[in-house]
């Protein structure tokens, strides 16, 4: 009889690790959870209707990997499902945001594909070893067009134009 509880204890426990995170995964996820805890007032915290309310406004203002967080929830507009109970209420529980995002990620296994792009500085690299899409989405990234732009050289130029403008934040995602 204690062997068969030893045996059975020991495969809940082997469960239960396999749908723990590993370092790194679900990286978005827990980001954009912590973030927007952080927003949260204790009083918005206990009640899962309103952080349902405050997450929706929370993501009108989001950009690339958080924004398309935000649409796998239910947490815009042009969303096409919904499932903001599956965050809401375990952060009215005061859950931690990597625990949530395990539960998350057995109701959306792609919620966990989402992955921040790598921060380049802009001082060090070499712009010329770029792809133009990285350069567009350094302009883009900056909110900066590059009117009349066709090589490659243009937009290499545009950046260095600009650079100083943006010298505090030189880090941009690519």
């Amino acid at each position: 009889m204690k062997s068969v509880l030893l045996l059975g204890l020991s495969v809940l426990v082997a469960v239960s690790t396999v749908s723990a995170l590993k370092e790194g995964e679900c990286e978005v996820c827990v980001a954009t959870v912590n973030k927007f805890a952080n927003t949260l007032s204790n009083d918005v915290k206990k009640d899962h209707k309103k952080i349902e309310t405050e997450f929706r406004k929370f993501c009108k203002g989001t950009k690339s990997k958080e924004n398309r967080f935000c649409y796998y929830l239910g947490g815009l507009e042009e969303s096409a499902t919904g499932i903001l109970g599956e965050l809401s209420k375990p952060l009215s529980w005061s859950l931690p945001a990597d625990k949530i995002c395990e539960k998350l990620k057995k109701k959306d296994a792609q919620i966990c594909d989402l992955r921040f792009e790598k921060q380049i500085d802009l001082n060090t690299v070499d712009l010329k070893k770029l792809k133009v899409r990285d350069l567009k989405k350094i302009l883009n990234d900056w909110d900066e067009t590059c009117d009349g732009c066709i090589e490659k050289s243009d937009f290499i130029n545009r950046i260095e134009e600009l650079k100083s403008k943006y010298s505090k934040s030189t880090k941009s995602e690519l």
